[in-house]
């Protein structure tokens, strides 16, 4: 997408925190702090009265809210068509909600920095082609020109091997280093190996799970406090939305004083009674060790499947607020073999990666447009990125060992290097077929229906009188983006067909219009 005239920015939009970056003129990465003078704002969304948005409250603020115009955590749903909250009569989707946390982002800072125009917005390396989809749609209906989507490590590899000294360096020898990036958010989780010079970066494997972070932790907590509140009093106040929200406030405020102290004393009120319990950290790592577990099981994994061994890693990185959690280092510390890094903040360097990343399109396509120093845009324009797709393609067949059953056959296997495109040569099955009804899907298992179907692609208006067992070949293609495209070519009459994507989810221009249009009438505090 084409560069339009204004700043050029990165953007982390988080589970339970957000952050907006931009290089300055020496091309140091910095985090535009917000109207708090911070340099994040939570991804929470208090939908008032009247259109009166308001976009990170306060915890006091939000105790005296109904809960229900409290939206939370919405990036897990993102590429969901089932999930959208009611407001004014109006049906909200994840995209129009995450859009409202991006307005914010870029409201605050455009008091700081001047106009916005340019992002580039990061997503987990474990989304699917859906949710990048709707990641993108949320920023066009913020306002902001998505001129890519990058992933959250790669985007924290850039900004490790700029606090380094390295990235972009012509200069100095270009010994390869292998970087372990475990990325634990509040809502999301993967871990990814990457390769990388100053001028390349190349990711070798990666795995995650979009439903796994540090509010699972947090929830163990509530539910630790409700069960003893319940053996105590007889009342459970997960019942009650009220008390569940303030109970969640508690245990995460808990949870983050753990990371710095041994003990905690946490008091919680409800119908009237109070418990009060001195939460240990031992305490809390029993009750939490089956997902950090979880977190291991993925780090061995992708570790193996890189084919590096232990002894070949130079650095592991720390990515996400999670990680503070002693834990997690010594978790780490157990697998890797090292002590993790320091280099970067965690709840920063995804931020300031993609406004690198931002930054070296930008100098490749415009020059820079002089908001960085040319010696920069020159180190910027060197550097080139190489990543894997996170998840099979493939595409819905009949099982050729059983005609009943329908088989996910993989076309573009997970951890392959992209951009690639594959192709491959399917025959029609009935005789003057006119069309063939192909499903994409993304996943690994051998059931269509254990995996996400992405899109319907047809190939219309096949020449007539094709006998059965015509060929017909398909390609589909990742970007390096990790988007995907698809095409299909008859080869009986080497002719052109048709070829149609539908997708399952993602809005169309018109929606896109209609939401931009209401995204303007509320007004974002």
């Amino acid at each position: 997408m084409a560069f339009q005239e204004g700043l050029t920015v990165g953007i982390d939009l988080g589970t339970t925190y957000s952050a907006l970056a931009r290089l300055d003129h020496d091309g140091n990465p910095i985090v535009v702090k917000n109207a708090d003078e911070r340099t994040i704002t939570p991804s929470v969304i208090l939908l008032g009265d009247d259109g009166q948005v308001t976009v990170g409250p306060s915890y006091e603020r939000m105790s005296v809210e109904d809960p229900s115009h409290i939206v939370e955590a919405v990036k897990r749903q993102m590429g969901s068509q089932d999930y959208y909250v009611v407001y004014q009569d109006k049906k909200l989707t994840p995209e129009f909600l995450s859009a409202l946390i991006l307005k914010k982002l870029k409201q605050d800072s455009e008091a700081v920095c001047g106009p916005i125009a340019n992002a580039v917005i990061t997503v987990p390396y474990y989304f699917n082609d859906l949710r990048r989809k709707a990641t993108q749609d949320s920023g066009q209906i913020a306002g902001l020109n998505v001129v890519d989507i990058i992933n959250e490590p790669t985007a924290a590899t850039l900004a490790y091997a700029w606090i380094k000294g390295e990235l972009g360096r012509t200069d100095i020898e270009a010994n390869e280093r292998t970087i372990l990036v475990y990325d634990l958010g509040g809502g999301t989780f993967d871990v990814t190996v990457v390769k990388y010079t100053p001028t390349n970066f190349r990711v070798l494997a990666t795995d995650g799970d979009v439903m796994l972070g540090g509010l699972d932790w947090s929830r163990r907590l509530v539910d630790h406090l409700s069960e003893q509140f319940v053996r105590k009093y007889g009342d459970d106040p997960r019942q009650d939305p009220e008390a569940l929200l303030t109970f969640t406030q508690e245990c995460e405020d808990c949870k983050q004083q753990l990371s710095e102290k041994s003990q905690v004393p946490v008091s919680v009120y409800y119908k009237g009674n109070t418990l009060s319990v001195a939460v240990t950290r031992g305490d809390f790592e029993r009750m939490t060790a089956d997902l950090l577990q979880r977190t291991r099981d993925t780090t061995e994994l992708v570790l193996q499947q890189s084919g590096i061994e232990i002894s070949e890693l130079d650095d592991v990185i720390l990515v996400g607020g999670s990680t503070h959690m002693p834990s997690v280092r010594q978790m780490l510390i157990e697998v890797a073999g090292r002590e993790p890094s320091t280099d970067v903040k965690p709840e920063e360097a995804v931020a300031q990666g993609a406004a690198i990343h931002a930054a070296i399109l930008e100098a490749k396509e415009t020059g820079g447009q002089g908001q960085v120093a040319e010696a920069i845009i020159n180190r910027l324009k060197s550097v080139n990125t190489q990543d894997v797709n996170s998840h099979s393609l493939g595409v819905k067949l009949t099982d050729p060992a059983d005609k009943t059953k329908k088989i996910n056959h993989i076309m573009i296997p997970k951890n392959t290097n992209i951009p690639f495109t594959a192709s491959q040569r399917f025959v029609t099955t009935s005789d003057n077929q006119r069309r063939v009804h192909v499903y994409i899907l993304e996943g690994e298992a051998s059931d269509p229906d254990a995996c996400t179907l992405i899109g319907d692609f047809r190939v219309l208006d096949l020449p007539p009188n094709l006998p059965k067992g015509s060929p017909v070949e398909v390609s589909y293609k990742y970007d390096s983006s990790g988007r995907i495209t698809a095409s299909a070519k008859e080869l009986t009459t080497d002719k052109e067909a048709q070829a149609e994507i539908v997708r399952e989810s993602g809005l169309d221009s018109k929606g896109l219009d209609a939401f931009k249009t209401l995204a303007e009438q509320y007004h974002v505090e």
